[in-house]
């Protein structure tokens, strides 16, 4: 078992020297200061701005990060038509909230049956990670489910109106093995087909196991 994680480990650093993401990040930054920010970057490709209680951080993503956010998004996508379920996608629209002091731009998100203000979903694709907690600021923005796909595999969080004890490190939110939105998704079968080297024949099997 030790020696197949460190091989992952190994793995992961040489991917993450092949292809690395940039990120800079300062702290006592005010939320004129961070709306100034994303007011001159404006649509800008390459650049991700999250902002929590006057934490910065600017990340320029990677080739492979944006790779699996893209690929994530259009299998889900399909699930979503083959599976007749409404769906409002958000893409990368920066998220915020003044009085909470948060904002960010997730990977992929969606509103799930009807159109709201914040997604019910978001999808979080990490390479390597940053200094803000993102389930701190997702809470804050209510978003009742964030997936992080990392190392190859997904990690589902859901939101509780309720936080025990065990939930409290990770802020509210309780770590869960199924999709509580997407109860009928085989979260396991999304991920093999995310790591298929090949995005078309991934679609092509991933599409026929819906039908």
């Amino acid at each position: 078992m030790l020696t197949i994680e460190l091989d992952t480990l190994l793995k992961e650093q040489a991917l993450q020297r092949q292809d690395s993401e940039e990120r800079y990040i300062t702290d006592t930054v005010n939320w004129e200061q961070y709306q100034t920010l994303l007011n001159r970057i404006g649509d800008t490709a390459g650049y991700r701005v999250t902002y929590l209680d006057g934490v910065l951080e600017i990340m320029s993503p990677s080739r492979r990060h944006e790779n699996g956010k893209t690929r994530i998004g259009n299998l889900l996508e399909i699930y979503f038509v083959e599976a007749d379920i409404e769906y409002f996608p958000f893409g990368s629209t920066t998220l915020r909230k003044e009085e909470k002091s948060s904002g960010t731009e997730p990977d992929e998100a969606y509103c799930i049956g009807t159109d709201k203000e914040f997604p019910d979903l978001v999808i979080e694709v990490i390479v390597t990670s940053g200094s803000i907690d993102k389930l701190e600021l997702y809470r804050r923005l209510n978003v009742q489910e964030v997936w992080f796909w990392r190392n190859e595999r997904f990690s589902i969080y859901h939101l509780r109106e309720e936080i025990p004890v065990e939930f409290v490190s990770n802020c509210g939110y309780e770590l869960i093995t199924q999709s509580e939105l997407l109860p009928e998704l085989d979260i396991e079968m999304l991920a093999e087909c995310v790591k298929n080297p090949h995005p078309l024949a991934a679609a092509k099997a991933w599409r026929q196991t819906l039908r």
